[in-house]
């Protein structure tokens, strides 16, 4: 069956009133970016009761939660909202959102070592997806970390920059204990597009318009109706 004009007209009215919805709905959500610092867990509450720093020392906007997790001990970029569609996204390995990272580790690992956590390598059993990995060789610009790493003078240290699309718990720590270069530092600079940009450990602010429909565009969402009418050719 084709549509008539009248039905064009009406499946045209019902997109522009979802696309209106889905509009308003998206104005009345917040979207936060927080620089995480080192040792406060990525939650509202210490589920073990144990007085460490959690995330309600330093945000107070109401009714939002994490969108994903990083660890007590690593620091960096987090999201946090109460757009749930857009938080299972965000978590969902399906949609391969790249994040990225900064890696301090003991030793410099040789190119064989690289390439291996390139490729992938087993962890618990399993075997790692593919990732970027890059050995600096400048170390990144970031705030001192407030309680600094432990150095020895007989084993130097190297930066590397990873960007994995899956995220096992402490994932980054078993790849490169792996090939034999423990994490000493971990800081999430970057969420697909978005980034630390702006904000020092601590700090939390709104992401911008442009911030967020860039994430949704990243997450495969498009947040403008489509001008296709549909059309289903039957038999006379």
């Amino acid at each position: 069956m084709v549509l008539d004009n009248s039905g064009r007209n009406r499946f045209r009215d019902t997109m522009r009133s979802s696309y209106r919805r889905r509009v308003a709905r998206l104005a009345s959500m917040r979207y936060l970016i927080f620089f995480k610092p080192y040792n406060v867990l990525p939650s509202f509450t210490d589920p073990e009761s144990q007085g460490r720093p959690t995330l309600a020392q330093y945000i107070s906007a109401p009714e939002v939660y994490p969108a994903g997790r990083l660890d007590y001990d690593s620091e960096g970029l987090m999201l946090l909202t109460d757009d749930g569609q857009l938080a299972h996204r965000l978590t969902h390995p399906r949609y391969h959102l790249p994040k990225t990272y900064f890696v301090q580790v003991e030793n410099v690992p040789t190119e064989a070592a690289l390439t291996a956590l390139r490729r992938g390598v087993i962890v618990k059993g399993q075997k790692t997806a593919p990732a970027e990995v890059e050995l600096l060789t400048v170390e990144p610009d970031l705030p001192p970390r407030s309680i600094p790493i432990r150095v020895r003078a007989t084993i130097p240290t190297a930066w590397l920059r990873m960007v994995l699309r899956e995220g096992r718990k402490r994932q980054i720590r078993h790849m490169t204990a792996a090939v034999g270069h423990p994490t000493l530092r971990l800081v999430r600079v970057a969420i697909g597009p978005l980034t630390l940009r702006g904000l020092a450990p601590g700090e939390w602010r709104e992401l911008e318009a442009a911030e967020l429909a860039a994430l949704r565009r990243a997450l495969g969402w498009s947040d403008r109706p489509s001008a296709r009418t549909s059309r289903r050719s039957a038999s006379p």
